[in-house]
C-alpha cells in the first residue's frame, strides 16, 4: 500500500458507540479496540483527524460549545493512553437545522470534501498517503470523492452501509482495519 502518513476517521459508530446524538461525556463510549486502533497509529507515526458530522448542534440538541467541551474530554482521554490526536475536524452545519446560523447546505457536512481538502493542502499530503475509514457511506464518498482509500467498518452504521458500499476495504471494526492498514506498509514501529 505504500507509507501512509495521516488517517481520517469518524467519531461516532467508528471509535466510539453512536448512541444518537452523542455530546455528554457521560454518553461517549468507545467501540471495542479503539483505543488499541489509535495507539498502534500512533506508534507507526501516523497523524489521526478526527472527522465528523455534528449535525445536533445545527437541530438545536445541544451548543457548539457542548461539542468542545466533549471533544476535550475526548483528547484528554487519549492523550492519558499515549494516543496523539493531530486536529478534530467538524461541521455543524445541517439544511434542516432550526438554529439559523448553522441551517444551510455547506461544503465541509460529509460527503463534501472541504475538511478533508482544507487538511490535504496545509500539510502537502499526496492522496496516496491518506486513508479514510467510517461506518456511513457519507465518509466514504468523502474519501472517494477527495482520491483517498477508503475503509467501512460494520460498527455504528456499518452493517447497514456494507451493501451498497463503495469502500475499498470492508473490516468489522476500526482495530481491524487499522492492523489491515498496517500489514502493507514499511512504516517501523516505535515501541
Amino acid at each position: 500500500m505504500g507509507k501512509i502518513k495521516a488517517v481520517f476517521i469518524d467519531r461516532d459508530g467508528t471509535i466510539n458507540a453512536d448512541k444518537g446524538y452523542v455530546f455528554r461525556i457521560e454518553d461517549f463510549e468507545l467501540l471495542p479496540g479503539s483505543l488499541e486502533a489509535l495507539k498502534l497509529l500512533t506508534r507507526h507515526k501516523i497523524k489521526i483527524y478526527i472527522i465528523t458530522n455534528q449535525a445536533g448542534i445545527a437541530k438545536g440538541h445541544y451548543t457548539e460549545e457542548d461539542f468542545h467541551i466533549l471533544t476535550n474530554s475526548m483528547i484528554n482521554q487519549f492523550q492519558q493512553e499515549g494516543i496523539l490526536i493531530e486536529k478534530t475536524l467538524y461541521c455543524p452545519h445541517h439544511p434542516e437545522g432550526i438554529i439559523p446560523e448553522y441551517t444551510r447546505n455547506c461544503n465541509c457536512r460529509k460527503p463534501n470534501t472541504k475538511l478533508l481538502e482544507d487538511v490535504i493542502q496545509q500539510n502537502g499530503y499526496q492522496k496516496s498517503e491518506l486513508i479514510l475509514i467510517g461506518d456511513k457511506t457519507s465518509d466514504i464518498d468523502a474519501g472517494i470523492i477527495s482520491g483517498i482509500k477508503t475503509y467501512l467498518v460494520l460498527t455504528g452504521y456499518g452493517l447497514e452501509h456494507q451493501r451498497n458500499t463503495r469502500a475499498m476495504f470492508v473490516k468489522p471494526d476500526l482495530l481491524s482495519a487499522v492492523n489491515h492498514l498496517l500489514q502493507d506498509i514499511n512504516t517501523p514501529i516505535y515501541p
